[in-house]
């Protein structure tokens, strides 16, 4: 198999990078800066002939277009994408910049380009590729967070609607590249413990990747446009 990841230096990421890579597949691990990414260059030394480190910010088009082309030139294909580049602004789920009162235009507009509009971006850039790879499956991590039937508090605003706005696109993706034999879902990774969801978080981010890429090998085309949990339980809208 031929997976993208975006966000592959830490966190869920570096972990499904771990994983698809002692599973034997080649991996295109995107990072915005992988000569610091100390874990991802590591995993380069063990395995040079299926790891490709990119450089990639997901909320420019340059960049973008110049990891489509680094991809061009290693495979004529891809099987698997996985959004997971994703920002919290500041310090995280303890912090209070996403609550009513400290809210900012800026913290929007940068947790909105990166964590909704960057995905989709990726995605429509890769999608030619993804079409000639065998079952082409879009993995978009989303969370709980983006659920409108769940959300019960105010608190992360910015976060949340920019999760929400990804399933939506998401959604709308996938009702188009059904026709062209491609699956689109979103998943829910669960709480996990990661420089994003602290140290209170309930999970190991090695479970989640594990339940993830089960859940890729095992999408079937009416599961298009589903949001689902790691472990493959439907999410409420």
């Amino acid at each position: 198999m031929r997976v993208f990841i975006t966000g592959a230096n830490r966190g869920l990421g570096l972990e499904l990078t771990r994983q698809y890579l002692e599973r034997g597949d080649q991996v295109f691990a995107a990072s915005r800066q992988p000569t610091q990414a100390t874990e991802l260059q590591q995993l380069k030394q063990q395995y040079a002939d299926r790891l490709v480190l990119l450089p990639l910010d997901v909320a420019s088009a340059d960049s973008i277009a110049a990891a489509v082309q680094a991809v061009q030139a290693n495979t004529d294909a891809l099987d698997v994408l996985i959004n997971n580049a994703g920002v919290y602004p500041h310090a995280g789920s303890g912090d209070a910049h996403q609550r009513l009162g400290q809210l900012t235009h800026d913290d929007a507009i940068e947790t909105l380009q990166v964590n909704a509009v960057g995905p989709l971006l990726v995605a429509q850039a890769l999608l030619p590729l993804l079409r000639a790879g065998q079952r082409g499956r879009i993995l978009s991590i989303s969370s709980g967070q983006g659920s409108l039937t769940w959300k019960a508090t105010g608190d992360p605003y910015h976060y949340s609607a920019s999760k929400a706005a990804l399933n939506m696109y998401m959604r709308s993706l996938a009702a188009e590249v059904g026709h062209m034999g491609l699956i689109s879902v979103l998943v829910d990774p669960g709480w996990m413990r990661t420089d994003m969801g602290g140290d209170h978080a309930t999970q190991e981010p090695a479970d989640s990747a594990r339940g993830i890429i089960r859940l890729a090998e095992q999408l079937h085309a009416d599961e298009n446009g589903s949001f689902l949990t790691w472990q493959g339980q439907h999410v409420p809208w």
